[in-house]
């Protein structure tokens, strides 16, 4: 029988669904190519906002328009907390629902450029806006020497770049009574040759310890490269939210990266519209954001969740226009700061990591540090590194 998984949302998503078609392929089902009719498929959903789950469900129909006779299996985040909503689904057959408890390894295989390597699971947080912890369940990991074992598995089937994900991995430990930087430690010093990169996916501001960022800047194998979740530059609504930092946390975590590493890469998680979220709040929002020396803003407006402690919390609503028109803003700052990015990096030589093409005949590459290069296409440069000093693209 011939399968297809379609995938939404993050890079856990990705390495579990890649994970999940190994197994299937291993118990004997074929994946489907690409424009084949599937006799099974599979769609991994993500349920982080209302914006997330309106594109579950769109999928979930454009699969079926696309594979009239095959059964539609759904699973993931949005099939774990929504079960009765899909399953009323005319196009759904079966919804896999059941969240496991224990950990789970996977890491994607599909893309042999980079892997996402999954390294935790769940979150113990439960920030009053979020509904993965509903979904995901309790903080878990594998051990170090487990994930060190898939991480030489990539390694010697042809992958250049290692992505460390999962819902909190900052939190790595919980299971087993390691540390996040002991895990770091040991995957950069894995017994192969020196042509490997290690990217680190999202880290809480107060998981990201000065010692982490030591490590990043001694490193031969850990890009410069950070994603730190901010979600609100105000404190007060940065305590509605339940987040464990404040504002002065964060800068100072900033600053001590551009101190050691001045080039590296800061992507910060940022939402607007969250209840509470005053006038007056948002301008301190605007003002800390924009003094800060990042790379970029990953910005989410604010969407309901069924089940969050917010909406119990006598808050002020912000409307959804208010919200979008926030959006903008920082969507603009973001902008701003791309391009000064851009330009401090611009003379200095970076090592970029050539992966496919477009359909232009033009192939891409990220640096060490994320900015994205472009060339014209040469199958024998993919899946190979060069250093170049062209300016960012």
């Amino acid at each position: 029988m011939k399968v297809r998984i379609v995938t939404l949302g993050c890079k856990l998503n990705f390495a579990e669904s890649s994970a999940l078609m190994n197994e299937l392929i291993r118990r004997g089902y074929e994946r489907a190519k690409q424009g084949e009719q599937a006799d099974i498929v599979i769609v991994n959903t993500c349920t982080v906002t209302d914006t997330a789950d309106q594109k579950d469900r769109q999928a979930i129909h454009r699969v079926r328009r696309e594979n009239p006779n095959a059964k539609i299996v759904v699973t993931g985040c949005y099939a774990r907390l929504h079960p009765r909503e899909i399953a009323d689904m005319v196009e759904v057959d079966r919804v896999a629902k059941k969240r496991e408890d224990v950990f789970q390894p996977a890491y994607s295989k599909d893309d042999r450029t980079r892997c996402f390597l999954k390294v935790q699971d769940g979150c113990n947080y439960f920030c009053t806006y979020c509904a993965i912890p509903y979904a995901r369940g309790r903080s878990r990991n594998p051990s170090i020497r487990s994930v060190c074992e898939q991480a030489m598995t990539a390694l010697n089937e042809g992958a250049k770049e290692i992505v460390l994900t999962g819902v909190n991995i900052g939190d790595f430990g919980r299971t087993t009574g390691e540390r996040f930087i002991d895990l770091l430690q040991a995957l950069d010093t894995l017994p192969y040759d020196d042509t490997y990169r290690l990217r680190i996916g999202s880290v809480e501001p107060n998981l990201l310890s000065y010692e982490i960022i030591d490590l990043v800047a001694q490193s031969k194998h850990i890009a410069p490269h950070f994603h730190i979740p901010l979600q609100s530059g105000s404190d007060e609504v940065l305590r509605i939210m339940n987040r464990h930092y404040d504002t002065a946390l964060f800068r100072e975590r900033v600053a001590y990266i551009r101190k050691v590493l001045p080039y590296a890469f800061i992507g910060v998680d940022c939402m607007v519209g969250v209840r509470g979220e005053t006038t007056e709040r948002w301008e301190q929002y605007v003002e800390f954001i924009q003094s800060l020396q990042v790379s970029q803003l990953h910005v989410f407006t604010y969407s309901e969740r069924a089940g969050t402690r917010m909406l119990t919390m006598d808050l002020p609503v912000i409307p959804m226009t208010e919200r979008h028109r926030r959006s903008q803003v920082l969507h603009g700052i973001s902008e701003d700061k791309l391009q000064a990015f851009y330009a401090l990096c611009s003379d200095m030589p970076q090592t970029v990591l050539w992966e496919g093409k477009n359909d232009h005949g033009v192939m891409y590459g990220f640096s060490e540090n994320y900015i994205r290069h472009s060339r014209p296409f040469d199958k024998n440069r993919i899946n190979t590194f060069e250093q170049i000093s062209a300016q960012c693209k």
